[in-house]
């Protein structure tokens, strides 16, 4: 049997779509190697889900939009993310970015801000040497056609003791399902460099099915602090399969804030491995499921450098026939001395048909530590409805304040105003208010 009769992308497809971008060589041959290495994998096997079930066929061609050359040309599903004076921003419409600017202030720093692709040719040493270290190629298959079909995508290079006080913001549109999208975000944060990323991915009009295979990689070096906020928000035509993953250096700090609010399918894994000394990684995550959606997410800190610290914050609310299995997964290795992992998962369901699997996990393989979970699944509390019931409030609007009260906490972090907004009227929308 061959690659071609058993993978949805081919070695034709991705000669030409390289051809066409005029993409540097040693990227496209890589692109063959991962696709040579797909046929050789197993689907990834994420707890409680079984992805052969799923449609994971939905690649589509290469089909970049025109490119713009100011904000004011975009699509208005991407338009209505951007807060006005944006000045630091790349939008990716459907396979490529169609418009990326950096302020001269930031580039007179050293910052780099562009397409991956671009990145790719312009960048080579920064880009080859990053490239797949923090999702391995050889992970499983659906890894693998990543690295063989991405496009688009962004690169952030933040210059070492460079301290960035301004957001740097990305949109991803997908509008058209013939279309492949499956972007591929890489930041490297230098030496005691500071910087924040905010993304949201949305889809509109779509016609037909659509496989996100995304994949964020986040390299903070020592000393180096992210930030980086992303909100999914594809409505059901959307299967959203993204892997996002941060490789920490002495000293180095990881703020995750996700918000997962999308209509269709999706696997979610977000995980950091904390390689140096010192390091900390926050990850708090909010997701809403709604009708018969089918939703994996997973949360993982691993711990190899002394005095190491994870947190991580899941808080989910399933309505209707929607069902999630939620992965909050500690793992200290051996010789992690005084690390210190905590994790904390909750879910609200809101109607009899609803599911929420909580799964807690502790592996430990180092005596001098501190590890501890907490989880837990159940409806809006009946007690605080009667409390404020008492106070003259109904038992509709009581409902909405415990479930927005539940979720609030996570919602306040993400630090563009525009973005949080956008949120809590998505929030609004999936909880039929």
């Amino acid at each position: 049997m061959t690659l071609q009769t058993i993978l949805p992308v081919q070695a034709a497809q991705i000669k030409e779509w390289a051809e066409t971008r005029g993409e540097a060589a040693w990227l496209t041959q890589r692109r063959l190697e991962a696709l040579e290495l797909a046929g050789s994998l197993e689907l990834p096997k994420p707890e409680k889900t079984k992805l052969d079930r799923w449609d994971l066929s939905g690649y589509g061609s290469f089909k970049a939009g025109a490119k713009v050359s100011s904000q004011d040309e975009l699509p208005a599903a991407a338009k209505e993310l951007i807060e006005e004076g944006t000045q630091n921003l790349i939008v990716q419409h459907n396979s490529g970015v169609v418009y990326a600017a950096l302020s001269e202030e930031l580039s007179a720093k050293g910052v780099i801000f562009t397409d991956l692709e671009t990145a790719a040719r312009e960048h080579e040493v920064l880009v080859k040497k990053h490239l797949g270290t923090a999702v391995k190629t050889s992970e499983h298959q659906v890894s693998a056609l990543h690295y063989a079909a991405w496009t688009g995508g962004v690169f952030l290079y933040v210059p070492k003791n460079v301290e960035l006080e301004v957001p740097l913001q990305a949109v991803y549109l997908s509008d058209d399902a013939s279309a492949t999208f499956a972007p591929h975000i890489l930041i490297v944060a230098d030496m005691n460099s500071r910087v924040t990323y905010v993304d949201n991915y949305v889809s509109a009009g779509l016609s037909g099915s659509v496989l996100h295979n995304g994949v964020v990689e986040v390299v903070a070096l020592d000393g180096a602090k992210v930030q980086y906020a992303t909100v999914h928000q594809f409505g059901k035509e959307v299967t959203d399969i993204s892997y996002r993953r941060a490789l920490l250096s002495n000293d180095a700090d990881i703020e995750w804030i996700v918000g997962e609010m999308n209509d269709g399918d999706t696997i979610a894994d977000t995980a950091t491995t904390l390689n140096g000394n010192g390091t900390h990684s926050d990850a708090k995550i909010i997701a809403i499921g709604s009708g018969s959606q089918k939703l994996n997410y997973t949360t993982r800190a691993v711990h190899f450098g002394k005095s190491s610290e994870s947190d991580m914050f899941t808080r989910a609310v399933m309505r209707e026939e929607a069902q999630s299995i939620i992965n909050g997964i500690t793992k200290i290795e051996h010789g992690a001395t005084k690390a210190n992992g905590q994790q904390t998962e909750k879910v609200l369901m809101l109607s009899p048909k609803a599911r929420g699997d909580a799964n807690p996990i502790l592996l430990i393989d180092e005596d001098d530590v501190m590890a501890g979970h907490a989880a837990s699944v159940g409806k809006v509390n009946p007690e605080q409805v009667y409390y404020l019931m008492s106070r003259g409030i109904s038992k509709l609007e009581a409902e909405r304040l415990i479930i927005y009260g539940f979720l609030a906490p996570i919602i306040a972090e993400i630090p563009l105003e525009l973005l949080r907004t956008r949120l809590q009227r998505i929030v609004e929308r999936k909880l039929g208010q």
